[in-house]
């Protein structure tokens, strides 16, 4: 028998070898979080007229604020996840999803488009009238569409390696309320920053995400006026306080979660100073909330999604569904299907809501996710009108609008069932 002889390492050799095992095998177990933000403003040039929901848009001569598509974008392995949001009432998968033909590198089902929900945008739904004409601007709509493609694929190639900071506590102060109950409506507002890891921009904010359910009609589309509303300055004062960019994503806000801009006239605020003072009290809240917040070092994400069919028992939503140019509703005009997603991102577990559901849905949801960073979106992926338990749905004469521009008695109801079968059965996210 023959034996070969090999020199034995040396101390310092093996030390090498030894340490290269241990990078290797650590690599094995984590991967870089790395994230990028992009932005892009979206205010039509002349102004055009803006909708406040179904009927005819009005006219708009003044501008107060800039609208915006801002995008995020997170990578960490082979998972990439996009997260954008519209300054509009609603954006219809419709136009979502002629963003996503346009878009590279990130899975369709794991590029979430929500909308800020102000009252003065333009129409984003060419809602229907009597005859079934629209008076949306479809070409602005058309821009739209490029416009998030090319935030998304920005903010993907600005990808840098970073940390998170996650927080959710009540944001305080005369910000929001519900119309119809007012202490009944969620103060929780929950924060994810990323922070940059490396480089030049080393311990700097990157991008700052603030989840609140709140109604951003403090101007409406009575008054002439395109505008952010309170989300402007939102962004606005995020931004100058963090050099980095802002992205808002609404939450539970249906029946009838609203600005406070009560006053003490039994009146209202409806200016442009309260949209300044709302915003930048809410942002100066988020940043409070999140300012605590420890590190979280190479947090893992994770997407996940479901196609949902719904049906339609409401006459006007069915009408409207049908007779848009933009073709929202199924063939048989009788079901309209949604995406949901569930997302994990370092200790956050997020829940997508295609509409505004009401305080109570999201309260139930966030209280059986298996976190302490609940988050919800609402008005992502889809804006099909108020979401209701079928307890809710025409209980009180409270609740008549509500019910009347809602899907129907099952909707509420199926996206529960469907959102906790979704939590039972995806990971948790990590601690």
């Amino acid at each position: 028998m023959e034996y070969f002889n090999y020199p034995m390492p040396t101390p310092k050799a093996f030390r090498l070898l030894l340490f290269i095992i241990i990078l290797i095998s650590a690599h094995g177990y984590t991967q870089e979080l790395r994230v990028g933000a992009a932005k892009r403003i979206i205010t039509p040039s002349p102004l055009i007229s803006v909708s406040g929901g179904v009927g005819t848009p009005r006219p708009a001569s003044i501008k107060k604020g800039d609208l915006f598509v801002r995008a995020m974008v997170l990578e960490s392995g082979e998972e990439r996840i996009a997260i954008v949001n519209v300054d509009n009432l609603g954006w219809p998968a419709a136009l979502g999803d002629r963003s996503r033909a346009l878009i590279k590198g990130i899975p369709k089902k794991n590029i979430l488009i929500g909308a800020t929900h102000t009252h003065s945008a333009p129409d984003a739904y060419a809602f229907p009238d009597n005859d079934g004409n629209h008076a949306a601007d479809l070409k602005y709509l058309d821009h739209c569409v490029v416009q998030i493609a090319d935030a998304v694929n920005e903010a993907l190639r600005n990808l840098e390696a970073a940390e998170l900071k996650i927080a959710v506590g009540e944001a305080n102060g005369k910000i929001a309320y519900n119309y119809y109950a007012p202490d009944l409506y969620d103060p929780r507002c929950g924060v994810i920053q990323a922070i940059s890891s490396q480089g030049k921009n080393k311990g700097q904010p990157i991008v700052t995400l603030v989840n609140y359910a709140i109604h951003p009609e403090v101007i409406g589309n009575e008054q002439e006026i395109l505008s952010p509303d309170l989300i402007g300055p939102l962004y606005d004062r995020i931004e100058a306080r963090t050099g980095g960019m802002a992205l808002f994503m609404n939450g539970a806000q249906g029946g009838m979660v609203t600005a406070d801009n009560r006053l003490d006239n039994n009146k209202e605020a409806n200016d442009w100073e309260e949209c300044q003072r709302i915003g930048n009290l809410l942002a100066d809240e988020a940043l409070k909330i999140v300012s605590e917040a420890k590190i979280q070092k190479n947090p893992a994400i994770y997407c996940a999604s479901k196609k949902v069919t719904f049906p339609i028992d409401s006459e006007m939503l069915r009408y409207i569904l049908s007779n848009s140019p933009l073709s929202m509703g199924n063939k048989d005009h009788d079901s309209i299907s949604s995406t949901l997603n569930l997302l994990n991102i370092g200790s956050a577990q997020i829940l997508t809501i295609p509409g505004e559901a009401l305080p109570n849905i999201g309260y139930y949801l966030k209280r059986n996710m298996p976190t302490q960073h609940p988050f919800i979106f609402g008005l992502t992926n889809d804006a099909f009108g108020y979401i209701l338990t079928k307890e809710d749905f025409n209980s009180f004469k409270r609740y008549e609008y509500v019910s009347r521009t809602s899907l129907g008695e099952k909707t509420g109801e199926i996206l529960i069932n469907e959102l906790m079968d979704m939590i039972k059965n995806n990971p948790t996210p990590k601690k």
